[in-house]
């Protein structure tokens, strides 16, 4: 378990503090078209400058600054390795730790290294896997890592039998029981979604070991599926991207990268890909991972011109699936029903609602409006239920319910048990969208921990107008105009944060007011609640003013009793009619969930179940078919 503090303590720790040159350059440009070659040189020197950053960070002074980072770089790099194999041995003698993040790593290590470590450096690495037990894990992304690294350390040494590694196993069927679950996961995602889906910083923990597999499976089945799946993962990355950001909503992300969306290591692989924003520092911490393979891979062009190449408007509506449920269900997994508006000027995303994924790191819907220079900039608006809860949480977890909540702290998630959190999803929050309008519905039974809405508002919004009789509060993101409804009485109080203090076990933390760099939230202490959220480009008026006028003329009748209900005409003038509890319609008719399919959109469509992906930009278009295991592709 992890979050943005583990990764940058991940960078800072194996590679040190130097510069960081695409970091604070200037935001590079990413052209609408380039010879293929120019765009190839381009993607393997920016994985190249990854891998010299980390060699960069060596100091002959401190031998400890020569980790695992570097070693790859070097390897990858052809360099050294006689040093290369000496620190290999060095590392291996220490206690391992980090289970499947020990084991992908030292994967690529032990491929790069193939012919270039010495027999006993080999030989250390592979004792490693015979003496140390990595757990598996209990998310989607551990065992995405965890059985790709298996698979692909049981191809390398085939023929070892069980006393030779952790499982017991022997190398066969270390391979069968890898293969079995890749191939179950795979089929699960190109089916009815994916669980951990826009994850902010796990897409490095699902796109790392697909790269593996694409580089280095012996299997032919299994290296097609590894190039196959990363494209997947790649395109829905590009498709819900606003000039190179991961926006909104996320099955998991964290407090950090929810309120400024740059800082995420999505945006590494947006630059690494797309090369359309700046990486984020330490190039996300597990940037290295990819890059020391990336040559094995080759971004598809239709999916760059997805993320770079914008021809106007879209809606995209997608099925994703919640994470395992263990506890207090009658489902397994149950549907998300995602959508997604983009704009040249902001993006609108959310979810139906409720018990989303992942209690602890969803976020359900948001606006996010577009900057050039993200760096810094908390360019997005939302509210949310701070909802906790033991039960909920032993729902999704199998830990003993005892210490489950006071356990996370420590596991470096501070904000579950805090009422002023904006991260978390709640049984009580329902959530429809048309377009660029959101609304978001609150019925909180009495008694509830945290019986309150903190709706998010930037330290970058300007334009901030409390319109008192209409109930209205206006702002400007960016090119954006913005018009919050609350519909309870509300006030506003600091944003908290929080402080890393030093630990030799865990995460220790401590709370602090960020309220003087500008960041409030709207709290509204009333258990029937609402939010309404209606975006729209500030080239479609003559000014702010006219924008307020034209939000405060549309026809808005609501109730709290007995449950929140709206009716609402929104600026594309569709009349939403939402009650708590009860289907939302648009202009009369119920949205329909039962008929969505896996994807449906401008650029990417996979009908529910088929296991194919038909990925389109203008005349080019990719089809990737799981069922034949073919890459088809047309256009120009």
């Amino acid at each position: 378990m992890k979050n943005i503090f583990a990764i940058l303590a991940f960078a800072v720790a194996t590679t040190g503090a130097v510069a960081q040159p695409a970091t604070t350059a200037p935001i590079p440009h990413a052209p609408a078209e380039a010879p293929p070659a120019a765009l190839r040189r381009g993607y393997l020197e920016r994985a190249e400058e990854v891998k010299q950053w980390y060699l960069d960070s060596v100091k002959s002074d401190n031998p400890a600054s020569f980790g695992s980072g570097a070693i790859a770089s070097k390897l990858s790099r052809r360099e050294d390795a006689p040093a290369v194999s000496q620190r290999v041995i060095e590392l291996m003698q220490g206690r391992q730790s980090g289970d499947m993040f020990w084991m992908f790593p030292w994967t690529a290590i032990s491929f790069l290294g193939r012919d270039q470590l010495s027999t006993e450096a080999k030989q250390a690495i592979r004792n490693a896997w015979r003496t140390y037990m990595p757990l598996r894990g209990d998310t989607e992304n551990h065992w995405a890592m965890y059985y790709t690294a298996l698979f692909l350390m049981s191809e390398l040494y085939p023929d070892d039998p069980g006393e030779s590694w952790f499982t017991g196993k022997s190398s066969a069927e270390n391979r069968a029981e890898a293969k079995e679950y890749l191939i179950h996961w795979m089929d699960l995602a190109t089916t009815i979604g994916q669980g951990e889906f826009n994850p902010t910083h796990y897409i490095g923990e699902y796109a790392i070991p697909m790269l593996y597999l694409a580089a280095w499976a012996q299997d032919p089945e299994m290296r097609k599926r590894g190039q196959m799946k990363l494209d997947w993962l790649l395109a829905d990355l590009a498709a819900q991207t606003l000039q190179g950001m991961l926006r909104g909503p996320n099955g998991r992300t964290d407090d950090t990268s929810v309120v400024q969306r740059w800082l995420a290591l999505s945006s590494y692989f947006s630059w690494q890909c797309f090369g359309n924003t700046a990486p984020p520092p330490g190039f996300g911490g597990f940037g290295i991972w990819f890059a020391v393979a990336a040559e094995h891979y080759e971004v598809p062009e239709v999916i760059r011109r997805i993320a770079v190449v914008r021809e106007g408007d879209y809606m995209q509506h997608d099925l994703k699936r919640t994470r395992r449920r263990w506890r207090y269900s009658d489902e397994l997994m149950p549907l998300v029903y995602k959508t997604t508006y983009m704009h040249r000027d902001y993006a609108v995303g959310s979810t139906q609602g409720g018990l989303i994924t992942d209690p602890i790191q969803a976020h359900v819907w948001d606006v996010t409006w577009a900057v050039r220079d993200p760096r810094g900039v908390h360019n997005t608006m939302f509210s949310v239920h701070p909802h906790s809860s033991g039960k909920v949480m032993q729902m999704y977890f199998t830990e003993l319910p005892d210490h489950m909540i006071e356990a996370l702290a420590s596991q470096g998630k501070p904000s579950y048990d805090v009422p002023d959190k904006i991260l978390g999803s709640s049984p009580f929050e329902q959530v429809m969208q048309d377009h660029d309008t959101v609304i978001a519905l609150y019925d909180i039974p009495p008694g509830t921990r945290f019986p309150h809405i903190n709706g998010f508002f930037s330290k970058d919004l300007t334009n901030f107008t409390e319109d008192g009789a209409s109930g209205w509060i206006f702002a400007q993101g960016g090119n954006t105009y913005l018009a919050y409804r609350p519909l309870a009485p509300y006030e506003w109080q600091p944003r908290l944060g929080y402080k890393q203090l030093p630990s030799t076990s865990g995460y220790k933390w401590e709370r602090v007011n960020l309220g003087a760099q500008g960041d409030k939230l709207l709290f509204s202490p009333h258990l029937k609640n609402g939010t309404i959220v209606q975006a729209a480009s500030a080239s479609e008026f003559p000014d702010f003013a006219a924008f307020q006028q034209a939000v405060k003329a549309l026809p808005l009748r609501y109730r709290l009793e007995p449950v929140p209900s709206i009716e609402f005409k929104s600026l594309r003038g569709r009349t939403l009619n939402f009650t708590y509890g009860e289907a939302p319609r648009i202009d009369g008719r119920p949205i329909d969930y039962s008929k969505w399919q896996t994807f449906a959109g401008d650029h990417l469509n996979s009908e529910r179940g088929s296991r194919r992906l038909r990925i389109t930009h203008g005349a080019l278009e990719r089809v990737l078919d799981f069922n034949t295991l073919t890459i088809t592709d047309s256009g120009r």
